[in-house]
């Protein structure tokens, strides 16, 4: 049976479309070694769908590479994962996320960790950056970008915030009792994680001491127990021991039969190596009408 030039034609350009796919495959399976499953996946399609397939997958990695992939700046995020642990109480809704986050970069799995980092992403992940800067160094590429874009744009939209509510605080008009805690608290949220280089680190923890100053300069009444207790440990963080004695003392002051007065005296006074001042803290806790729960007790521990 002789071939009409057409059914030749037609032959030929399945016999090169079945070697542009051997050789995509080997070079993906054997050479790259990443990404395995989506390589099985496109040879099939390049197979049973000669040269339609292989356009469509050129395109659209084409498009994903030089058209709506942007480059992630990445210069203002600290990617080390010694980060200093604050003893606070557990925020359950959190935890669900982090700890299984943390858990699939351990063991590297790519397609779990892909879908705990956006699923994290598509809610409220502002408490969760730490464990997200984390993903930047998994080796599925995917995953690295995408959590490295969530960050950059919490940490530009940190920084928008916190300039345009600084300034309303600046201004000590109506809005700035309701404005200043807010945003102290927000900025609390971000600087406990050290996802910021060590310069904006301490940048932005003196505007919020600063913030916290125009407060209790103009209405300290409406301090309230865990302003004080923010202030004073982002304080301590970048051994601003001084500043971090006042606030303690206006801690102390405003809410003497609060636990965080006292917890943040001993941190002080250790970290500072106030051996006698930690000590006439540590008699005056003991004094006072105060419950100690059992993270205090480790800190005395390990602090005595």
């Amino acid at each position: 049976m002789k071939l009409t030039l057409d059914e030749k034609g037609f032959i030929l350009l399945l016999i090169i479309n079945a070697i542009v796919t051997i050789v995509y495959f080997i070079v993906a399976v054997f050479f790259r070694k990443k990404n395995r499953h989506l390589a099985y996946i496109r040879s099939v399609i390049m197979l049973l769908a000669p040269v339609v397939g292989a356009l469509f997958i050129f395109f659209g990695w084409f498009g994903f590479e030089f058209i709506f992939r942007k480059d992630v700046d990445l210069s203002d995020v600290v990617f080390s994962k010694d980060k200093e642990k604050e003893l606070v109480r557990t925020n359950e809704e959190i935890e669900r996320n982090i700890v299984p986050l943390e858990e699939a970069i351990a063991i590297s799995n790519n397609k779990d960790l892909r879908g705990l980092v956006m699923g994290i992403a598509q809610g409220d992940y502002y408490d969760s950056l730490s464990s997200i800067s984390m993903a930047i160094n998994c080796e599925d590429s995917e995953t690295a970008h995408y959590a490295a874009s969530v960050l950059q744009d919490a940490l530009n939209d940190f920084r928008i915030r916190v300039s345009k509510d600084y300034e309303v605080v600046k201004r000590r008009d109506d809005e700035l009792v309701e404005t200043g805690i807010e945003l102290i608290r927000f900025m609390n949220k971000l600087l406990v994680q050290h996802v910021f280089s060590n310069v904006e680190q301490i940048s932005y923890t003196k505007i919020m001491a600063d913030v916290g100053q125009v407060l209790y300069e103009e209405h300290p009444e409406e301090l309230r127990e865990d302003i004080l207790a923010f202030i004073c440990s982002r304080l301590l963080e970048i051994e601003e021991y001084e500043q971090c004695e006042l606030w303690s003392e206006r801690s102390m002051k405003y809410f003497p039969e609060a636990l965080s007065s006292y917890t943040n005296r001993l941190k002080l006074f250790f970290n500072s190596n106030q051996k006698e001042k930690f000590m006439e803290a540590l008699d005056e806790l003991k004094a006072a009408p105060v419950i100690i729960d059992s993270q205090t007790l480790e800190l005395i521990r390990a602090f005595s």
